[in-house]
């Protein structure tokens, strides 16, 4: 099971991510966030709330969460825009 030790929200919905075997990756979550739980994750200060979960997953205070498995390896890598 992959783990998430650090992590770092990015400008246009994007996280920095650092898993415990090294690892790094840029993600875009733009595509997830939508209705229910996620539509929270519209307002950037709140997208900016993210946080490690004691099993190395990632969560926002609503509940909405996501498992390192799925970030690690199936959610690609992106290149963060410049500011």
């Amino acid at each position: 099971m992959h783990k998430i030790i650090a992590l770092e929200p990015l400008p246009d919905y994007m996280l920095r991510l650092v898993f415990a075997d090294g690892s790094e990756k840029i993600v875009d979550v733009s595509p997830f966030i939508g209705s229910g739980l996620s539509a929270a994750l519209k307002d950037e200060a709140y997208f900016r709330r993210v946080k490690i979960e004691s099993g190395g997953g990632i969560y926002w205070p609503n509940g909405y969460d996501f498992c390192p498995n799925y970030l690690y390896d199936e959610v690609p890598a992106v290149q963060a825009s410049p500011n």
